[in-house]
């Protein structure tokens, strides 16, 4: 999850990304960093495959909306299994960083976003936008 500055405050991007492909298959975006801001993502990214999900490793870092009930209930629902980064381990998560590096860097930076809704039009364009194997 990142954080994208805009007039209005704060906007919260999450990513659930295929690590074969590279792919960004789900994404949400919000005002706030909760549970339901990564569940969105995660149902995005299953619809995105046709629910069929089952048996497909969620790696995640140790950042409670994760750890929370909601989404250890999503995972079930899908039926996707969990792995978790070890503790003070950058590289666990260095495919998503990396991925909002690009964002932050090839988008993001170059707005100033006077509202969160701006911020979540382009920012879905960019990304649905995206060529497979970027």
């Amino acid at each position: 999850m990142t954080e994208i500055v805009t007039g209005e405050g704060g906007l919260y991007l999450a990513t659930v990304i295929d690590l074969r492909s590279r792919r960004i298959l789900g994404y949400a975006m919000s005002a706030h960093h909760d549970a339901a801001l990564v569940v969105a993502a995660l149902n995005m990214a299953a619809v995105t495959r046709g629910g069929d999900v089952a048996g497909v490793i969620f790696h995640r870092d140790r950042g409670s909306e994760y750890c929370s009930a909601d989404f250890g209930r999503a995972c079930a629902r899908w039926k996707v299994r969990q792995s978790m980064g070890r503790v003070g381990s950058c590289f666990d998560n260095a495919v998503a960083e990396a991925t909002f590096s690009t964002i932050k860097v090839e988008h993001i930076h170059r707005y100033q976003f006077r509202t969160r809704t701006e911020a979540r039009l382009k920012i879905a364009t960019w990304i649905t936008d995206l060529p497979t194997a970027r």
